[in-house]
């Protein structure tokens, strides 16, 4: 360990040796792939010395064959580790992608390089780097941020950008526009929590926006005020990316469709003075088993899925009434269904819904409406 109290002579070897590390926050690009689209953060340490290691320190390492996988990631039960590799190999994966790989060399002084190896190799030990993940508030690039920044003996500072201040669900979407499927699926998942406006240390879980701040951060030691990177170096230019055909209609379109067909419907009732019990249960069905998904994502550890207001629309109470639809029994269903909807619209002044799902809505009001004629 380097201290005031060290011998001068081998004091100065010890900086010797420290200033040929250099220790780097990397920063990746996004590719195609659903789970890569927000881009990734990791760590370098770089021995420059000849025989030296480099090393690159990934917290983003999971299995995903891991039993039920999906549904712990859904309910944020999912456990991610510090991988460490060599750095070549890292970027050689990247590489395949045709992603970007770029690194920022962080100001550390000596003692602080010292701190820094040694939190990260006890990070590594078997007994330590397993961690429970977490999208938004504990994933790679927060992990990274923290044991860098909590390694340097002074005050960092960010230049503030205070007329930036988006909402999780609209950095979200920054990263999955061109793929309306996945943007649509987060939606339904994230609730109004998700809508309310981010700090800018709550933006670094985005690995971009991270990298970002430490390009105009600064680091207060004593009476010096000196810059958090020291240099930028792009260690694998980005290629061209290959999108996949995804289904080819958006969830708008979709919605379009079932809404017309409701019309279709909402006509031939009208026509032949009856309403069609199956369409009813069909909706039912469906919606219910949404509603049921919505439910329990109540329960996830993910705070920013908890009240969903979507669950006004989408929520498990149609299963209840489909044998009561099924025998033409009169119900009360549809009464609280026209006030559910009614709320549903309301509670979109405060929660961003899903794509289309305002239209599945106007489908549900045209089924309440049906029933109102057929009743009178």
């Amino acid at each position: 360990m380097l201290t005031t109290s060290t011998p001068l002579p081998l004091r100065a070897q010890l900086t010797a040796a420290l200033d040929s590390i250099d220790i780097s926050l990397v920063t990746c690009t996004p590719h195609e792939e659903v789970y890569s689209l927000y881009g990734h953060t990791a760590i370098r340490l770089n021995d420059r010395r000849e025989g030296g290691q480099d090393l690159a320190f990934n917290y983003g390492v999971f299995n995903q064959k891991q039993p039920f996988f999906v549904t712990r990631f859904m309910f944020g039960l999912t456990d991610y580790e510090l991988g460490v590799a060599p750095f070549e190999n890292f970027c050689a994966y990247y590489r395949r992608w045709n992603s970007g790989v770029s690194e920022q060399v962080i100001n550390f002084t000596p003692v602080e390089k010292i701190h820094l190896i040694e939190a990260l190799f006890e990070n590594a030990r078997p007994e330590n780097r397993i961690y429970r993940y977490n999208v938004i508030y504990n994933n790679c690039s927060t992990r990274a941020r923290y044991i860098l920044i909590g390694n340097i003996q002074g005050r960092v500072s960010y230049t503030p950008h205070d007329a930036y201040a988006p909402s999780y669900r609209e950095m979200i979407h920054e990263k999955t526009a061109g793929h309306p499927w996945a943007t649509f699926g987060v939606d339904m998942l994230l609730g109004v929590k998700a809508d309310l406006k981010t700090t800018q240390e709550q933006q670094h879980f985005m690995p971009d926006h991270l990298a970002f701040d430490f390009d105009h951060a600064v680091i207060h030691r004593n009476d010096s005020v000196v810059p958090l990177v020291v240099q930028t170096n792009q260690i694998v230019a980005p290629g061209i990316q290959l999108v996949k055909k995804e289904f080819p209609l958006t969830p708008t379109q979709c919605a379009i469709v079932l809404l017309v067909l409701s019309l279709i419907v909402f006509a031939l009732e009208w026509h032949r003075k009856r309403t069609f019990k199956y369409w009813d249960v069909a909706l039912m069905l469906v919606c219910g088993l949404a509603g049921c998904l919505i439910l329990l994502m109540f329960f996830s550890q993910h705070p920013t899925t908890s009240t969903n207001l979507l669950l006004l629309l989408l929520n498990p109470l149609p299963l209840v009434f489909i044998p009561a639809i099924l025998k033409r029994r009169r119900t009360c269903y549809w009464n609280l269904l026209m006030a559910l909807i009614v709320l549903f619209f309301i509670g979109g002044l405060w929660q961003d819904y899903a794509e289309g799902m305002e239209i599945v809505a106007l489908c549900l009001l045209i089924r309440y409406w049906s029933h109102l004629r057929h009743d009178k």
